[in-house]
């Protein structure tokens, strides 16, 4: 296994909880590291997602097809993000999204199973399991009162406010979808904003 590549997990995993090096060895046995290239499929709509994926590095995005064939993005997940179908791992029912890596990524995958006994066996991996649904809470929260409450160039500057310099490695397309407007809306925004 990679020493970069556990490094590079512990570093990410450690932004919520400050585990020490006794309980991510007690784990990382549990994971598997993968390179997703941009727009290699991480998982696809129909499949029975039993891991939960890291982004220890890279961005990538969930999406639905409708039945259209029109792409939607749910949402966009950057390093220290997680991809999971919580339909499959909850439910048992098959993830009703895609998941697709945007820019190279690299994911560091446990079975679910695995997570629930860690977060039983250990307190900082149950802080973690935690901290990992509030923080999936509070992105809902805010993408949903964007979506009511904001302008599409107020919802554009909270993208930028969220993802930072990373923002530049995501196609327009994608943002647009992300923000819900067309392709030339985030291009008249953005010279709006001087950014072009």
């Amino acid at each position: 296994m990679n020493i970069s590549c556990q490094n590079l997990l512990k570093e990410t995993l450690s932004e919520l909880v400050p585990f020490s090096q006794t309980d991510f060895d007690m784990a990382i046995k549990y994971f598997t590291f993968h390179t997703h290239m941009p727009k290699d499929y991480i998982f696809h709509r129909g499949d029975l997602v039993r891991d939960v994926y890291f982004v220890i590095d890279g961005i990538g995005r969930y999406f639905y097809i409708d039945e259209e064939g029109n792409e939607r993005n749910k949402s966009l997940v950057r390093t220290g993000g997680a991809f999971a179908s919580l339909s499959t791992l909850v439910e048992d029912c098959p993830s009703p999204f895609f998941a697709q890596a945007i820019t190279q990524c690299s994911t560091a995958s446990i079975k679910y199973d695995c997570l629930i006994e860690l977060s039983r066996e250990n307190y900082n991996w149950g802080e973690f399991l935690r901290k990992i649904y509030e923080r999936l809470v509070l992105k809902k929260e805010k993408r949903e009162a964007g979506f009511l409450l904001l302008t599409a160039k107020e919802r554009y500057e909270q993208f930028l406010n969220e993802f930072g310099d990373e923002g530049r490695k995501i196609p327009l397309r994608q943002v647009a979808m992300y923000i819900g407007v067309t392709d030339v809306t985030v291009s008249r925004i953005r010279r709006e904003m001087g950014l072009t």
